[in-house]
């Protein structure tokens, strides 16, 4: 079947749709031996030999790329022996078996990415990509600030101190208050045994970000396909020459913002 080749191109993990259609313009990309240069041009991968500055590509199976909003009471597997709902139950329409990148625990909610690209979660999840996540929490009752202090610090839990963290309290009522927490470690039940670590009790945990992915609007259950754009960004940050980040400090500020919906 043919398509546009700068859809081609990104499927073929070249570049995304935008920047292939740069490559294609400075006359990077051949068909069947002859440069193209024209935007609108279609090649079908079964019948036509496409090449790159002179290398053949190659498409595998379609990639998919999703993120899911993950309610409470279903597991981050693709089996459950207990026989509890499974995220895959939530992919309606979606053929290609996904897997999921990293771990919401059964009562966590919350933005979760599903590929069938093992190569991209693979490098998402190595502890070397240091990827922010970060995670509304309501706990039990009022949080000090040298509770604050001491989760933006690092505590020390059962397999060893957590890397520095920034925290920021967001509000507060009689009985219970609010956090967020952003982390780049991706340790079992974390931010759970952090608080308790430090004396609060969580009601409830919901990741709300995945670097510069947010769950916004979205409903508990509801997925989308991530853009060519977005999975461009994740993947130039998990390569040699990606968009590096500085050291890390820990954020405390003592300014309250609007409780989440709940």
């Amino acid at each position: 079947m043919q398509e546009r080749l700068q859809k081609i191109l990104s499927q073929a993990g070249i570049a995304s749709r935008r920047e292939s259609e740069t490559i294609i313009a400075a006359g990077r990309v051949a068909v069947n031996g002859v440069v193209v240069t024209e935007l609108g041009t279609k090649a079908d991968t079964d019948t036509d030999t496409i090449t790159v500055d002179g290398k053949p590509i190659t498409v595998a199976e379609k990639r998919v790329y999703l993120l899911l909003y993950k309610p409470v009471g279903y597991m981050t597997t693709m089996k459950d022996p207990e026989g509890r709902p499974i995220v895959s139950d939530l992919l309606k329409g979606i053929q290609e078996r996904v897997y999921p990148v990293g771990r919401l625990d059964y009562n966590t909610e919350g933005l979760l990415l599903l590929t069938n690209d093992g190569a991209f979660a693979n490098m998402l999840m190595h502890p070397s990509h240091e990827v922010d996540k970060g995670y509304l929490v309501r706990v039990s009752g009022h949080v000090s600030p040298a509770q604050i202090q001491k989760l933006a610090e690092g505590v020390k839990l059962e397999d060893g101190m957590t890397a520095p963290a920034k925290v920021l309290p967001v509000s507060e009522s009689d009985n219970n208050s609010w956090i967020s927490i952003t982390i780049h470690e991706g340790r079992y039940r974390q931010v759970r045994r952090m608080c308790e670590a430090v004396g609060l009790n969580v009601v409830r945990l919901k990741r709300s970000r995945y670097d510069f992915l947010e769950i916004g609007d979205m409903k508990p259950g509801e997925f989308r396909h991530l853009t060519s754009e977005e999975v461009a960004k994740l993947k130039r940050k998990t390569v040699p020459g990606g968009t590096g980040r500085g050291p890390r400090k820990t954020g405390v500020v003592a300014r309250r913002k609007t409780a989440p919906r709940r």
